[in-house]
Formats: structure tokens, sequence, C-alpha cells
């Protein structure tokens, strides 16, 4: 019994090793065939009809027959490249767009965190600080989504320079995106606000929009001046902040001389240049009221700072300032003779106080040197020999009515070096 069970137990050994040796030759014959397949994927069981019977002219015939199929294919092959390649740049731009806005708001969202998080208590004396950057909303495509393609394609990292435009402004306009041009700024968009400013932006290659049809835009938008143009401007970028975008906004009058991107802060809510031509008054002082009949307490002090420019500054897509937008285009709406930029000022800067629950929205104010007015320019800087040699971001020519002449002779003088292109004109107007 002993022998047979050893004999019974050699054989199965046996037997186990045949089949193991099969199934690893199937297994390795599957793998080989594996192979074969992927990297010559037509070299078996393809079908070739008369290959016994070779034909002389087979090759010419093939040639002939074949070429415009072949011609086809490779179009066919060139525009999924094309198609790849256009959607490997979208990731690219997304990615990189992802990395900066991660960068950039690392400290913000830590601020955030911090104050938004669970309670806490205050850290040692001098090392408290506040939420300076509120959060930007969640976009929200289906509100325009034709604006939002036009976005997508014009903006970088979420944000573009917007100008409204309509034919009363044309030969400012054009002077406007010639300098954008110049200067190398691919993320602008220009608002039109009537056929023929569309035409002339897309004759010029310049990115345009045309809203869809809104008659109390429309109406305006058509033969408004300067001032009627202006106030829509809360209106139309509504739609680009609920889109998730932070718009550079700029009146026409403005001469870009540098890309205005790299100057800008980002940590609050609007960041405006100012009608300021000092440091007083342009970032804000203390001023003494002085009351002779109140003797002992004569003396009242109060706080001012000359207004925020409406015609250029930088928005981003936060609750505060789209209510922002919300309360000026209301205002105007209802009192269509007031200033746009008082209204915009007084939104801003207004507290809260018995009957009324002021804006909490976060702003900075430029660099008056960088982001400079008119007045700045022509009365002070192009008589002073050191601040000619600085080199502003842009200049707004928002203080004097001669727009046109005063723009062409910036350029003159910062762009194509003519010293002596400013000097004719006077610190103000006639």
């Amino acid at each position: 019994m002993a022998g047979r069970r050893d004999a019974l137990l050699t054989r199965e050994k046996g037997q186990s090793a045949i089949a193991s040796r099969i199934l690893g030759a199937v297994v390795l014959g599957v793998l080989i065939g594996c192979v074969f397949a992927f990297f010559s994927p037509n070299s078996f069981f393809t079908s070739a009809p008369h290959s016994h019977f070779p034909n002389p002219n087979a090759k010419m015939a093939s040639s002939t027959c074949e070429s415009p199929e072949q011609v086809n294919a490779l179009k066919v092959d060139i525009l999924s490249a094309k198609e790849k390649n256009s959607e490997l740049k979208k990731e690219v731009k997304s990615l990189m767009e992802r990395l900066r806005l991660a960068e950039q708001g690392k400290g913000h969202a830590q601020e955030q965190f911090v104050v938004l998080g669970e309670n806490h208590k205050a850290g040692p004396f001098g090392t408290v600080k506040g939420l300076r950057t509120n959060p930007p909303i969640i976009p929200d495509e289906s509100v325009n989504p034709r604006l939002a393609k036009i976005l997508g394609e014009v903006a970088i990292y979420k944000e573009l320079v917007v100008a409204l435009a309509n034919s009363n402004v044309k030969e400012m306009l054009q002077l406007w995106f010639t300098n954008i041009k110049r200067v190398g700024i691919p993320n602008y968009l220009v608002v039109a606000l009537d056929d023929n400013i569309e035409e002339f932006c897309k004759s010029n290659d310049v990115p345009v929009y045309r809203r869809d049809p809104d008659q109390g835009v429309d109406v305006v938008g058509k033969i408004g001046g300067n001032h009627a143009v202006s106030g829509l401007k809360f209106r139309i970028l509504r739609e680009f902040l609920q889109l998730g975008y932070s718009v550079l906004l700029s009146d026409v009058d403005i001469v870009f001389l540098q890309n205005p991107f790299d100057y800008l802060y980002r940590d609050s809510d609007v960041e405006s240049m100012s009608d300021g031509h000092n440091n007083m008054t342009a970032y804000g002082y203390n001023d003494v009221f002085d009351e002779p009949s109140m003797g002992w307490a004569r003396y009242a002090h109060t706080m001012r700072i000359w207004v925020y420019n409406s015609g250029f500054f930088y928005i981003r897509p936060t609750l505060p300032s789209i209510e922002l937008l919300d309360r000026v285009a209301s205002r105007l709406s209802k009192d269509p003779k007031s200033w746009d930029q008082a209204v915009f000022n007084e939104e801003l800067f207004f507290p809260s106080h018995p009957g009324y629950d002021g804006l909490h929205a976060a702003k900075r104010t430029m660099d008056m040197y960088l982001f400079m007015n008119s007045k700045v320019l022509f009365k002070t800087v192009r008589k002073d020999a050191k601040l000619k040699k600085l080199k502003p971001v842009i200049v707004h020519v928002n203080y004097h009515p001669d727009k046109f002449a005063r723009m062409k002779a910036i350029v003159e003088f910062y762009a194509m070096g003519k010293q002596d292109a400013l000097d004719h004109f006077k610190d103000g107007s006639d």
C-alpha cells in the first residue's frame, strides 16, 4: 500500500508539473501575441485577396486610387493633432492659472481660515490682523454662456482689461488699443455699444464683445456722451464678475505705457486710481476745521481724501464688489442726472449710520505716480527733472477736455522719447 501510495503521489506530481508547463506555455503565447498585436495591429488575420497573383500595375493603381484617401486621412490626423494641441494648451493655461492663484491666495487663505474658522484668542500685541481679502464667488457660466466663452479665450489668470465704447469715442479708442498692443497686453476686451464700433474692432483685430439687445442699455450706449456711457459700466460689469473674472475697468482716454497687471496687489475688493494730486489728497489726511465762535473747541478734526476715479479701477469677483455694482447701478437708474463717480465713491466710503447700511468692501488706492492722472502729470511731473524720469503704468487724461491731443503728446513723450512733447500744454484748461 505504501508503494502504491508513493506511486500515485509521484504520478500526481508529474501530472501537476506537466499541467503547470502547459499553462505557462499558454500564458507565454498569449503574452507574445498581445505584444505583436500591440506593435503591429494590422499584421495578423488580414485578408489579402489575389495575393497569389501579383499585378505589375497594382502599385500604380494603388497610388492613383488611394492617394486622395491618404491625403484625407492625413488631414484628419492634422486636425486631430491641432485639437489635441489646443486642449493641451488650455490645460497648461488652466494649471498655470491655478498655480498662480494658489501662490497668490496662500496667505489670503490662511488669513481667511484664521478669521472665518473657529473662534480664537487674540495674539500678542502688534500681531493681530483682520481679514483683508474677501473670498471670490463661485462662477456661474449660465449667466451668459456666450460671454463666458469669449472670456475663456481672452482672459489670462481670469483677469482682463475692459473698456466700453461707442462711435463718439472712436478716435480715442483707436489710440487706446494701439498703445495696449504696443505694450504687449494680450488680455483686453472692448464692449462695443454700437455696430460701428463692433466692426471697427473686428477690422483691427481687437477682441470685442457685443451684448445681446437691451433697450435700457442700447439707447444710452449708442448716443450717450462720456458720462452717460460711463454709468453703464456698473450694469455691464456685473456679468463679468458673476462669471468669476476680475476686471480692470478702463476708460478710453487712458494711455497704457506698461502692463498694469504687474503692479496690482489684488488684496482688496476694489483697487482704484485716485483723483488726488499729492500724497495728502491721494491717500488721505487730517483736515482741521476752524470755527472761532466755538472758543476753546473751535478746532474740529475731519478726515479727507480725494475721490477714486471710476474710469480706472480693478475689481475682484466678490460679494461686496457685486453689491457695489448693484448699489451704484440702482442709484444711477433712479437719478439719471447723478454723476457715476460721485455715487461710486459715496457707496464705497460712507459708513453705516441710522437708516443706512454701508458697504463692507475692502479698498486700496493705487500709486498715484504709477497710475497717474493728468493733473499730476501736467502740473507737477513734467516740471520736475527727477519725476520726469519715472515711467508711469498708465496716464489718465481725466482733468483736461482736449483729451486726444494730450494723449498723443503723452505717447510721444514716454514712448518715443520726444522730451518737449508736453511743454506747450497749459497746466489746466480754458
